[in-house]
């Protein structure tokens, strides 16, 4: 009984994380560059350190499955244009370089502005990056070529600082949409444009998100159903088996 519940319990935890990613992506759904983060399920075998002799109906009772990891999914999503000359999207897998602060950070929403200081910023205020620092533009019509040179009113400002990462590398969310990465793992874009005037849209799709939330929320409640069947057979138990033995 005992592994039955701690199953039960490793189940219904694993269940909660991955509810909590799914509804995090569903959130995010129209987040301009988001990308979601897809669950990966493991199988741990309690005190398997202890008893590797154990028999296999032992292993099979002590086998529970927990909620390993999650991953980015990497997939492109859709370019929308929206006729502001303030939208940029990046095409392939680069991202753009902002800073932020808590350091330099990354992030695929190319929705910018520029400040009363005439700095290109997100939407959020951080200032966006250049090759040669914090891009500073003038009045006038801004324009970006495909490779990311960025003028204003004719006058060349700059190149903005798009990345790629190392094949592998696991970047990690830092809130607002942007991501962080190793230092070591940032190489330049080589396989990146920058288009102006749209927009990529997140890449979760939501018809698929609404039926893994209802599959998380219909296995989570399983669970929860199975440990409160075992409470109230140890209760039961308790009660009325255990005064018969010591009596």
């Amino acid at each position: 009984m005992d592994s039955g519940l701690y199953a039960a319990c490793a189940g219904l935890v694993a269940r909660t994380d991955s509810l909590d990613a799914i509804a995090n992506n569903l959130a995010n759904a129209s987040t301009a560059g988001y990308r979601a983060r897809q669950g990966s399920f493991s199988a741990v075998l309690a005190e398997s350190g202890r008893h590797p002799l154990g028999s296999v109906l032992n292993q099979v009772t002590n086998n529970y499955g927990v909620l390993g990891s999650t991953r980015m999914d990497q997939v492109q999503g859709s370019l929308t244009a929206t006729g502001n000359s303030m939208d940029f999207a990046v095409q392939g897998p680069g991202y753009f370089a902002v800073q932020t602060a808590n350091g330099t950070q990354y992030t695929r929403n190319g929705a910018f502005r520029v400040s009363p200081q005439g700095q290109l910023t997100t939407q959020t205020g951080e200032a966006v990056l250049g090759q040669n620092g914090v891009v500073q533009l003038l009045p006038g019509p801004v324009s970006v070529s495909p490779d990311g040179t960025i003028s204003s009113n004719g006058a060349i400002a700059g190149r903005l600082k798009v990345v790629e990462f190392a094949p592998g590398t696991e970047l990690q969310g830092a809130g607002n949409n942007f991501y962080t990465a190793p230092a070591g793992n940032v190489v330049a874009a080589a396989n990146t444009t920058v288009q102006q005037g749209m927009l990529e849209n997140s890449n979760v799709n939501p018809v698929a998100g609404v039926v893994q939330l209802i599959d998380a929320q219909r296995s989570a409640e399983t669970m929860r159903h199975a440990l409160s069947l075992f409470d109230t057979e140890m209760n039961k138990t308790a009660a009325q088996d255990l005064p018969r033995v010591t009596t």
